[in-house]
């Protein structure tokens, strides 16, 4: 059977590329990290590590061993994490994952009402794109990620259960009022994350041509301010809009376009106590 520690250490050996990393952050010396390193070879029977120079690099099967071995320990410190949960709210944990303008629009309001309720309950949070969050989500490191996704997104993995929030609009966003889309046909076009990025493209084959991408940013800061500069035109959601709009643009809501917001969690219901509490929270934000 394999030895947990074991493969905390080589997780950590993964993840900082050096002895000298993964021992820091495991609280290790240096040869324990090595003792532990040479023990799961021998427990494996295979060659995990190859020697390079005075450093250590992956094998193939060490790195196949390695991401599993960060699933495992992320399912371990989940199940920990859920334990504690039902001991009840008070002393419970949440750690929830998300993009950056759901985190401005809704999830302050909702952590702000929890904490309200249950202030002995602790909320951490990551700012991150869905695809990263649902990784997080589904090596245990998280607890709730809230994603969004276009009707022409990819499904997402097995295990990851989708609650609803809202429907988020998608607005058309120019210098002069009365654009419409295939108007901007020879325009700059700003591209946002990998999932906007698809349905501009998307949007714009609807209407019979591809846009041609000056500037590409995630910051939906930056996009509004390089419209209003005159540098392009751009489409972005209605959260993005609730927690900023700059001077100087035009906002048009696209008829049809939505962007689906969900807060997904990982496994089969029910979520444990502390869990429930944040996904009602959050629908409760998005009304």
């Amino acid at each position: 059977m394999l030895d947990v520690t074991r493969l905390r250490v080589l997780d950590a050996l993964a993840r900082h590329g050096s002895v000298t990393a993964a021992a820091k952050e495991l609280h290790y010396s240096q040869p324990t990290v090595s003792h532990h390193l040479a023990r799961l070879e021998a427990e494996t029977g295979a060659q995990l590590l190859q020697r390079v120079g005075r450093g250590l690099r992956l094998t193939q099967t060490g790195q196949l061993l390695a991401d599993r071995a960060a699933e495992i320990i992320g399912r371990i410190d989940a199940a920990g994490a859920e334990l504690a949960a039902h001991v009840g709210l008070t002393a419970g944990r949440v750690r929830l994952a998300g993009f950056s303008s759901a985190i401005g629009a809704l999830v302050p309001r909702a952590v702000a009402a929890l904490a309200g309720k249950h202030p002995d309950l602790r909320i951490s949070l990551i700012d991150t794109h869905p695809p990263e969050a649902l990784e997080l989500l589904r090596a245990g490191k998280i607890d709730v990620a809230v994603i969004f996704r276009y009707d022409e997104t990819a499904p997402e993995p097995d295990g990851v259960r989708l609650h609803h929030l809202l429907d988020d609009p998608v607005y058309l966003l120019s210098t002069r009022r009365g654009h419409k889309l295939a108007a901007l046909r020879d325009a700059t076009w700003i591209a946002g994350c990998e999932r906007c990025r698809s349905h501009l493209l998307a949007l714009c084959a609807d209407e019979g041509f591809q846009p041609r991408i000056g500037y590409t940013s995630d910051d939906m800061v930056v996009m509004q301010a390089l419209v209003a500069a005159g540098l392009g035109a751009t489409i972005i959601p209605g959260l993005a809009l609730r927690t900023h709009r700059a001077k100087g643009i035009v906002a048009t809501e696209l008829p049809g376009s939505r962007r689906h917001v969900y807060a997904a969690t990982y496994g089969e219901p029910p979520d444990p106590p502390a869990t429930a509490a944040l996904l009602a929270a959050l629908a409760d934000a998005a009304i």
